[in-house]
C-alpha cells in the first residue's frame, strides 16, 4: 500500500486549553428524560428496540442510554441510526445519519456513534486512568459514574488533540454514555488499521505518528494505549483513535504510559523495516525534559 502521508495543518491551531480545567460529570438531560418517561420518549425507545441492528443486550441500551440517543436526535446531532461498525467489551460503535447540526460541523451525511456500556467489564481499569487526572475530582467507584466520566473524558481528549493539530475523529457531541464523532471512512468501506495494511513507506508513516505523539504531549496528553491497532489510514492520512484512556502529563502513571506507547510504536515500525530507537522516540516526544508535576 503506497501513501505519501501528510501532517494536518498546525498553523493557526487553537490553544489546547487548560489541562487542569474540571470536566462536568453531573446529571445530564438524558437522565432527566429517562426519569420522566413521557409518551414521545417511550415511542422512541420502542422504535429503536424493534430495529434489527439494535437488538442488543440491555447492558448497552438501558433506558437512560435510549434517553441519551433521544436527546441527541432532538438536538440535531443524529437523525437515524444504522448498524454496528465495531463491538467491544466496553463500547459499541454504530453508524448514524447526521442531523442538521452535526452536518454543519463535519460536512458529512454520516457520523459515528460510540455507546459505552454502563456495566463495562473494565470499569476498574477505567477508574485507574481517571484517578490522578486533575480534570476529575470526587469520582466515586460505582460503574455508572466511572463510565459517564470516561465518555466525557474521551470527548475532551478528542477536542484537545484536535486543537493541538493531531488528526483524530472530530468530536461532535456527548450525552451521558453516548459520544457522536466524525466517521472515518464509510459504513461499507471502513478505514483500515495500520496492522491491516502493508506500508510501503514506513519511515514517513513513523514520522507522522512521532509528530502526533509530540503534539499530544505538548498539549498535556499521553495517549496511553497507542499502537498499530488504534491508528487508521484514510485518504492518505493517519488518524489516531481510541483516546478515551489518554491521561494528562501530570497523571502519576503518565511516564510509564508514554514509554509503553513509544515501545509499541517503535517495535511496530521496526518490524515494518524502519528501525526505530525507542529511547530516541521518547526524547523527541517529551522535548528537552519531561514535564514536572504542577506545584
Amino acid at each position: 500500500m503506497s501513501e505519501e502521508f501528510e501532517f494536518i495543518d498546525e498553523e493557526g491551531a487553537d490553544q489546547p486549553g487548560d489541562e487542569w480545567e474540571s470536566i462536568d460529570v453531573t446529571e445530564t438531560d438524558a437522565d432527566r428524560i429517562a426519569s420522566r418517561q413521557d409518551r414521545e420518549f417511550d415511542e422512541f425507545r420502542k422504535l429503536i428496540k424493534n430495529r434489527e441492528g439494535f437488538k442488543v443486550e440491555a447492558s448497552v441500551f438501558d433506558d437512560a442510554t435510549f434517553a441519551a440517543l433521544y436527546k441527541l436526535v432532538q438536538d440535531g446531532y443524529i437523525s437515524a441510526l444504522g448498524g454496528p461498525i465495531s463491538t467491544g467489551k466496553e463500547a459499541n460503535v454504530y453508524v448514524a445519519l447526521a442531523g442538521e447540526l452535526a452536518r454543519s460541523i463535519v460536512e458529512d451525511e454520516e457520523v459515528a456513534l460510540k455507546v459505552y456500556r454502563i456495566s463495562a467489564s473494565a470499569f476498574r481499569q477505567m477508574r485507574d486512568y481517571l484517578e490522578g487526572d486533575p480534570r476529575f475530582t470526587d469520582i466515586r467507584g460505582d460503574k455508572k459514574e466511572v463510565v459517564l466520566a470516561w465518555t466525557r473524558k474521551e470527548y475532551a481528549n478528542l477536542e484537545r488533540a484536535q486543537k493541538a493539530g493531531v488528526r483524530v475523529p472530530r468530536p461532535i457531541a456527548v450525552e451521558r454514555n453516548a459520544l457522536v464523532m466524525e466517521l472515518i471512512g464509510e459504513e461499507v468501506d471502513r478505514a483500515r488499521r495500520l496492522d491491516e495494511v502493508e506500508i510501503s513507506n514506513p519511515q514517513t508513516a513513523f514520522e507522522v505518528v512521532r509528530e502526533y505523539m509530540r503534539r499530544l504531549y505538548t498539549a498535556g496528553l499521553v495517549h496511553g494505549d497507542l499502537s498499530q491497532f488504534n491508528i487508521l489510514i484514510h485518504e492518505g492520512e493517519l488518524v489516531i483513535i481510541d483516546v478515551g484512556q489518554a491521561v494528562t502529563v501530570h497523571h502519576p502513571n503518565a511516564e510509564e504510559f508514554l514509554r509503553r506507547d513509544c515501545e509499541n510504536v517503535g517495535n511496530f515500525f521496526t518490524r515494518q523495516g524502519y528501525e526505530v530507537d525507542v529511547e530516541e522516540l521518547y526524547t523527541f516526544v517529551v522535548g528537552d525534559a519531561p514535564a514536572s508535576p504542577k506545584s
